[in-house]
């Protein structure tokens, strides 16, 4: 520290604040007493307020510190102007200054007067020091906190004055499990038996089930899908289709494999760079061509690629550091110690793509196809059989085709060279041999422009039938490293046309040193080094999103930012505590959510008393269970999954389920391929929200609406709104009333049962639990209401049922009625939510 001061802080403070004295004392004790506990923490208390309000100014951008002065750092700062400045009431004085409208409140004065009262100690950010070894703190109830993950967060309660909340009933559990960790409802014969089994390990046997089932990695692929921005199309101008399917069934395949994640990140950022990659490790490597692409004659080759690798890096600090790397594309980073040289340095790994993207000549089979080399072809046996067989066939009649033209050329010059030379007009005799020589030779060319145009229309309809094959060959977009090393510069201003100083492959100065494997650094060099136990970013990024998926938030609520302006996390020891066990079980993403999804934080009750909302109504002290809104494609699913109608099928190509009518007509161009949506029919409809296809330009809106991501940039964390558009969607949606006539239908089915089974049957299918007593005659009258309707209307009865045309007048009644009933559960608040 090289803070100087040349009076009493006391002194000074109160010099400063002049008329802000009273009651005989200064402001410091004052306000100190009232709004700051002691002690001041660097990390919880000040920094926040120094990123926030001081480090634009002063932080680690070296060409714009104002007056020279940093303050992100241990630095030389006269603490006699700092305390005047912060406590100035001259607009010209005052910091920070008015323009800016981030002015202090009083408490943020207090805290950094007695920051600087104590010696004004600095920290190195949390997040840039390797996780510490965790020392368990003594809890009161010894039971409650047997596990280390509860013993933590207990003593976190504890020195709040709070207690846990009692654990969930098995209904509210077992839906929450089964939701959390496969995306879809449990089934009531599944509910029913997690309610019988009154064993010790009934939980715990469950989790292990779910952790088992397919639907796991479909689910957890959909939060990684969306950190990496997989779609099915280019994005910008023409949004043309791209295939990279196999990459989305790949990382469904690595969650249920449980691929340890050191290995997961390693295979995407590097996996063309085995000795002797493995067709899954190629299409791992697919992660780095997911960015946006430029189409041809939008923008020059240069600006394309420099934009591509921005991305790239962009991603990657993200998904692998959560940080803001881009924002060191034009200058160094306002807040967080990464220089712009960090940037190109870190970019020089992604700087030497062999094929620069391009959109293909329009109308060849690589387009249709929405392939762009490199890519990676994965054909069955059989289509590799069949490809064989039209190869074969095209070489046999080309070859063929090759040599009649050579025939064709010497006929041709044979009649050439009888009418260069005609035979003497004295010799009847060479003139007849003559004339029957040309006669001849305008036939072996009659037959041979026959013959070779008979071949190529065969050419022609065997090439048909091979592209018709290779539309139906999986493939997809793989990475490829050039030869030689691309130099990379340093652009000024992040200009693509203005390269200033070189730079070479290496890692952002803050953090620990790459070790290379070689004379040059690689990405495989980058991928080890992301994974290295000491690096303090990375597991700790990827445990905080994992425990976002089953909390709703993250210990680090800023999940995309584990920089200066993120905020610090609500219980820094469980982060570290998580990381360093994440890495020690050889990063095993079971093993962690079995960690959590057993704890008995995780099974708390949402229920809680109105005064724990108001005081911690995000659950950051996690005093109780998460209560959240599903997200959109759970939503779906689990209609899809209620009413049986869902067909759980894995992997394959992106379908495209109905939506109204005319929307890609607001976004497409008419050269964008495709350019009009064509919904597939069928089952393939039913299909789980991971298999949508994904149109950057005009996302699904049944998604969208509840707010899932456009997949044009990396999204760590989706925000969660609550819009009359919901509503409209989920009470108007096709599907929805396809799903809950479906359902009706199968109630209807079981004759021997009442309606208030029925209600029963699918209050308790619908929401896993059996509906109160009040609730059961709210939905009976409401059901004899529907009835009294439909029954009076034939019309509004027929636009409803549809298809149920050879049912009875009274059974017509009876299936709108139920539908609509069914429909009612759909849209309850208990449905769309987590508890």
């Amino acid at each position: 520290m090289m803070f100087r001061s040349s009076t009493s802080l006391s002194a000074v403070f109160a010099l400063a604040c002049g008329s802000l004295l009273t009651c005989g004392i200064t402001m410091t004790s004052c306000l100190a007493d009232e709004v700051m506990p002691d002690p001041v923490s660097f990390r919880d208390d000040v920094r926040p307020i120094l990123s926030n309000h001081c480090f634009a100014c002063h932080g680690p951008d070296e060409e714009h510190n104002e007056a020279g002065v940093r303050l992100d750092i241990a630095d030389e700062v006269d603490l006699d102007e700092v305390i005047a400045r912060i406590t100035s009431t001259d607009p010209d004085l005052v910091m920070p200054p008015p323009q800016l409208n981030k002015p202090l409140n009083d408490k943020q004065v207090v805290a950094l007067t007695r920051w600087i009262e104590d010696g004004a100690p600095y920290e190195k950010h949390w997040a840039f020091v390797p996780p510490t070894k965790v020392v368990l703190p003594v809890v009161e109830d010894a039971d409650w906190g047997r596990e280390p993950l509860d013993r933590l967060v207990l003593a976190s309660l504890q020195n709040k004055g709070l207690k846990p909340s009692a654990s969930a009933d098995k209904r509210t559990l077992v839906r929450r499990l089964y939701l959390d960790l496969t995306g879809l409802p449990p089934k009531r014969k599944e509910i029913h038996e997690f309610l019988a089994d009154s064993s010790p390990d009934a939980y715990r046997n469950l989790v292990s089930r779910l952790l088992q089932r397919p639907a796991y990695g479909e689910h957890m692929a959909r939060f990684w899908l969306d950190l990496v921005r997989f779609a099915d199309t280019n994005g910008l101008h023409h949004d043309h289709y791209r295939e990279m399917t196999p990459y989305r069934d790949w990382v469904i395949r690595a969650f249920n494999q449980n691929m340890p994640m050191d290995q997961f990140l390693t295979d995407q950022l590097a996996g063309d760079l085995y000795a002797t990659p493995t067709n899954d490790q190629l299409i791992a490597s697919g992660f780095n061509r997911l960015h946006l692409i430029i189409d041809r004659g939008t923008a020059l080759p240069e600006e394309s690629a420099f934009r591509n690798v921005v991305d790239r890096v962009s991603s990657v600090g993200t998904a692998f550091l959560g940080l803001t790397m881009q924002c060191a594309v034009c200058h160094d980073h306002k807040y967080d110690p990464i220089t712009q040289k960090d940037f190109y340095q870190l970019s020089a790994f992604f700087n030497n793509f062999d094929g620069e993207p391009e959109t293909g000549r329009r109308g060849s089979v690589e387009f249709k196809r929405g392939l762009q080399a490199p890519y990676l072809e994965l054909p069955t046996p059989d289509q590799s059989a069949q490809r064989a067989v039209f190869d074969k066939d095209l070489d046999k009649v080309r070859a063929k085709i090759r040599q009649l033209n050579t025939q064709l050329a010497a006929a041709k010059k044979a009649a050439a060279k009888l009418k260069a030379d005609p035979p003497p007009k004295d010799d009847p005799t060479d003139k007849l041999l003559a004339e029957v020589q040309r006669k001849m030779n305008q036939q072996t060319l009659a037959s041979l422009n026959e013959a070779i145009k008979r071949l190529t229309t065969k050419v022609d309809q065997i090439s048909k039938r091979r592209d018709a094959l290779l539309l139906q060959i999986p493939a997809t977009l793989i990475m490829r490293e050039r030869a030689d090393v691309r130099p990379t510069h340093i652009m000024v201003r992040g200009a693509y046309d203005q390269p200033g100083a070189e730079v070479t492959r290496d890692t952002p100065g803050f953090l620990p040193p790459l070790q290379s494997s070689g004379e040059t650094k690689t990405r495989m060099d980058l991928a080890h080094w992301f994974t290295d136990s000491e690096h303090p970013l990375t597991a700790r990024v990827a445990v905080n999103r994992f425990w976002q998926q089953l909390f709703g938030v993250g210990l680090v609520r800023t999940s995309e930012d584990f920089g200066s302006q993120g905020e610090t996390p609500s219980h820094p020891e469980l982060l570290d505590f998580l990381a360093n066990r994440f890495v020690e079980s050889g990063w095993d993403v079971k093993e962690l959510m079995r960690r959590i999804v057993m704890s008995k934080t995780y099974r708390q009750s949402s229920v809680a008393d109105p005064q724990d909302f108001i005081s911690d109504p995000q659950n950051r002290l996690l005093s109780r269970g998460s209560r959240y809104r599903l997200d959109a494609e759970v939503v779906r699913d689990q209609m899809l999954c209620v009413s049986g109608m869902l067909r759980e099928e894995l992997y394959g190509k992106s379908v495209k389920p109905p939506q109204p009518v005319g929307l890609w007509k607001l976004v497409a161009m008419p050269s964008s391929f495709p350019n009009q949506f064509q919904a597939d029919t069928g089952d393939a409809i039913h299909r789980r929200s991971v298999y949508t296809f994904w149109k950057r330009g005009l996302p699904p809106p049944q998604m969208t609406v509840f707010d899932a991501p456009t997949r044009e940039s990396c999204i760590a964390r989706r925000e969660r709104t609550n819009t009359p558009l919901q509503a409209l969607l989920l009470m108007n949606e096709g599907q929805h009333f396809a799903a809950a006539k479906h359902f009706a239908s199968n109630l209807l089915a079981r004759r021997e049962v009442s309606d208030e089974q029925r209600i029963e049957i699918a209050h308790e299918t619908i929401t896993a639990h059996l509906p109160s007593e009040s609730e059961l005659n709210v939905l009976l009258k409401s059901l004899d209401e529907f009835r009294d309707l439909y029954r009076s209307n034939a019309k509004m009865t027929d636009q409803l049922v549809g298809d149920a045309a050879k049912l009875s007048a009274e059974k017509r009644v009876e299936q709108a009625a139920w539908t609509m009933t069914v429909h009612s559960l759909l849209n309850l608040s208990a449905t769309k939510t987590r508890e």
